[in-house]
C-alpha cells in the first residue's frame, strides 16, 4: 500500500510539473560581456534539477571511497571475530565431549584470533592438562594471566589443576585472591584444606557450604564427621587440649560412632578413663556398633563392676553379639572373676572365633594354670591373626594396576 501511494504521488508531481511548464513562457537571460545566452525558464530548472543530482552523487561517490578502507577493515575484524567465536564454541564443545586433543586445537586457534583470549586460554589448559602435556598446560596459564581478562576462571582452573598435583599450599595461597564469596573457590579451599589436614578450618568451611545450600546433610555430615575425628586425635598429646576440642563436638556428632570410637582412644591414651566410658556408653545407648563396645575393655580405669554390670545389661539386648561378649570376658577376667570370663570368652568363640577372644582366652587360661590350653589358644590366635594378614596382603598384591 505505501509503495502505491509513493507512485501515485510521483506521477502526480510529473503531470503537475508539465502542466506547469506549458504555462510558463517565461525565460533566463544571462550576460557574460561580450556573450548573452537566453534560456527558457524551464530548461534553467531542468539543468539546475540534474547538476544538483550530478553533484550529490558526486559527492556520495567521493566520500564512499574515502570510507572504503575504514570498512574493509571493519569487516575483517567482523570475519575475524565470528571465525574466533566458532572455533571457541567448538572448543567448548569438544572438551565436554571429552574430545581434548580436538578440543585443544580450537581453542589454540581461538586465541590466536583474539577473542576472549583469557578463556580460550583457560579452555586449551585444561585439554592440555587432561592430555598430560604440562608444558603446553602452563603455557596457557601463563597466556590467560598476562591477558588480565577473566581471572577468576583462571585462578579457579589453576588451583583445580595444583589440588590434582597435591600441592595444595600453592593453590591455597591462589585462592586467597579470590573472595570468600565465591563458591566454587571454597569448594576448592574445602579440597585444599583437607589435603593439608587443617581439620578445624575444614569445620568452618563445611558450615559455610551449607550455609549456602552447596552441601545437604548428606554431603556435609560425613565430610564434618572426618573432620572431628581427625581433629580429636590431632589433640591426643595434650588432656586439655583433648577436652577443649571434645567439648566444641556438636552433641548430634558426639553419638556416631567413628567420632565417639576416635575420643574415647584418645582419652584412653591419656589415661581417661572414665571419660571414654561415658562417651562409649552415650555413643552405644544411640546406636549399636560391635567395633565400638571392644573399646569398653580397654582402659582398666573406673568401677569395673559398675561396667560388668551395664555390659550385661547390654547382653540382654544383644546376646548373640560376639564383640560383647569379648568384652565381658576381659571385664571379668580383670575382676578375678574367672569362671565367668571363662563362659563369656567360650561363648564368644562360639559364635565367632577371633585372635583376640582366643588371645583373651589364652591369657585367662595361663592365669589358671592350664599351659596346654593356654598354648592351643595363643597357636590359633596367631593362625587366624596370620590368615587375616594373609588375606589383607593378598588383596593388595591383586589390585589391578
Amino acid at each position: 500500500m505505501k509503495a502505491l501511494t509513493w507512485i501515485v504521488g510521483i506521477v502526480a508531481l510529473a503531470v503537475g510539473l508539465t502542466l506547469a511548464a506549458r504555462w510558463n513562457d517565461g525565460y533566463v537571460l544571462l550576460v557574460l560581456p561580450p556573450y548573452r545566452v537566453e534560456l527558457s525558464l524551464n530548461l534553467l530548472v531542468v539543468i539546475a534539477v540534474a547538476g544538483f543530482a550530478a553533484g550529490y552523487a558526486l559527492m556520495r561517490f567521493v566520500f564512499a571511497t574515502l570510507r572504503l578502507p575504514r570498512e574493509v577493515r571493519a569487516y575483517r575484524l567482523a570475519r575475524r571475530k565470528e571465525s574466533a567465536q566458532a572455533a571457541l564454541t567448538e572448543a567448548l564443545r569438544e572438551y565436554f565431549a571429552g574430545r581434548y586433543g580436538r578440543a585443544e586445537k580450537a581453542a589454540a586457534a581461538s586465541l590466536e584470533l583474539g577473542e576472549q583470549p583469557g578463556l580460550a586460554a583457560v579452555l586449551a589448559a585444561r585439554s592440555a592438562h587432561e592430555l598430560r602435556a604440562w608444558e603446553r598446560r602452563d603455557a596457557y596459564l601463563a597466556r590467560a594471566a598476562a591477558t588480565a581478562e577473566d581471572d577468576v576462571a583462571r585462578i579457579v582452573t589453576e588451583a583445580e589443576l595444583l589440588l590434582e598435583a597435591h600441592r595444595h599450599q600453592e593453590a591455597l595461597e591462589l585462592l586467597r585472591r579470590l573472595p570468600r564469596r565465591h563458591t566454587a573457590a571454597l569448594r576448592l579451599e574445602l579440597k585444599a584444606q583437607q589435603q593439608a589436614r587443617n581439620w578445624e578450618q575444614v569445620l568452618d568451611l563445611v558450615e559455610a557450604l551449607r550455609r549456602r545450600n552447596v552441601f545437604d546433610a548428606a554431603q556435609a555430615d560425613p565430610v564434618r564427621r572426618v573432620a572431628l575425628t581427625e581433629n580429636l586425635k590431632r589433640k591426643a598429646l595434650d588432656t586439655r587440649a583433648l577436652e577443649e576440642a571434645w567439648d566444641k563436638v556438636p552433641a548430634s556428632d558426639r553419638t556416631d560412632r567413628r567420632v565417639a570410637a576416635a575420643a574415647a582412644l584418645c582419652f584412653i591414651a591419656l589415661g581417661g578413663c572414665d571419660k571414654a566410658h561415658r562417651i562409649i556408653e552415650n555413643a552405644l545407648e544411640a546406636g549399636w556398633d560391635s567395633d565400638m563396645v571392644g573399646l569398653y575393655s580397654e582402659c582398666e580405669g573406673g568401677d569395673t563392676v559398675k561396667r560388668i554390670e551395664r555390659a550385661e545389661t547390654w547382653l540382654k539386648r544383644h546376646p548373640d553379639d560376639a564383640a560383647l561378649l569379648l568384652t565381658l570376658g576381659r571385664l571379668c577376667a580383670g575382676q578375678g572373676l574367672w569362671g565367668k570370663a571363662q563362659s563369656y570368652l567360650d561363648a564368644s568363640l562360639a559364635i565367632e572365633p577371633t585372635h583376640s577372644a582366643h588371645l583373651a582366652a589364652a591369657r585367662l587360661q595361663e592365669r589358671l594354670g592350664n599351659a596346654e590350653a593356654a598354648r592351643r589358644h595363643y597357636r590359633e590366635s596367631l593362625d587366624l591373626a596370620l590368615a587375616q594378614l594373609k588375606s589383607v596382603t593378598g588383596g593388595r598384591r591383586r589390585t589391578p594396576l
